[in-house]
């Protein structure tokens, strides 16, 4: 995996290979969510659940973000995320935590050291590893509501298949819907007033 824009342009991050049942990013999702995001990155906090490789957080990080909070529940995710993290050296400005994102997050804070998060990055697995589809993003997209973790000018950004019915959190609003293939980014901002 590449990263594509930023302080370490081009550096390569090791992926966690093609038995590991991960679905990295793809390069042209990724550049279009920051595309997207440009101004909002530099210097802002963010939170990437279901981090995977790491490689949304990693790229944010290249590209000026502030602080990445990065959470899985697979152990060798969170392992590459350190190391990955270590060898661009990032690991001053982020932590990397073992962690249920459709629990009760308001352990986040905690274990973060940051209260609320300007960007909030989801990327759930489509499927099982029985190839069965999974509906994880309403869930995790409310337990993040529910916490209180989505700063008031902040983005939540939920990448997912596009035959997951995703449902806003109550008091947040979809703002924007991207298509890619089989994927769909959509964009979430706290509802005016």
């Amino acid at each position: 995996m590449r990263i594509i824009a930023g302080q370490l342009r081009g550096r390569h991050i090791k992926g966690p290979g093609k038995d590991s049942g991960v679905r990295p990013i793809s390069g042209r999702i990724k550049q279009s969510l920051f595309d997207i995001l440009s101004g909002l990155v530099p210097g802002a906090r963010l939170l990437d659940l279901f981090a995977g490789t790491g490689a949304v957080g990693i790229e944010a990080l290249s590209r000026g973000a502030g602080f990445v909070f990065f959470v899985d529940l697979e152990r060798r995710c969170t392992e590459l995320i350190a190391r990955n993290l270590a060898a661009a050296g990032f690991a001053q400005r982020a932590r990397v935590h073992f962690g249920n994102a459709l629990s009760d997050l308001s352990w986040v804070p905690f274990r973060s050291g940051t209260a609320q998060y300007d960007l909030v990055f989801l990327g759930p697995p489509y499927k099982d590893a029985q190839k069965r589809p999974l509906s994880y993003s309403t869930p995790a997209l409310a337990r993040v509501a529910g916490a209180g973790l989505l700063a008031p000018r902040g983005w939540a950004v939920c990448q997912h298949h596009v035959k997951e019915q995703v449902e806003a959190p109550t008091g947040w609003v979809r703002v924007r819907r991207e298509k890619y293939g089989d994927t769909f980014l959509d964009f979430f901002r706290h509802a005016p007033g």
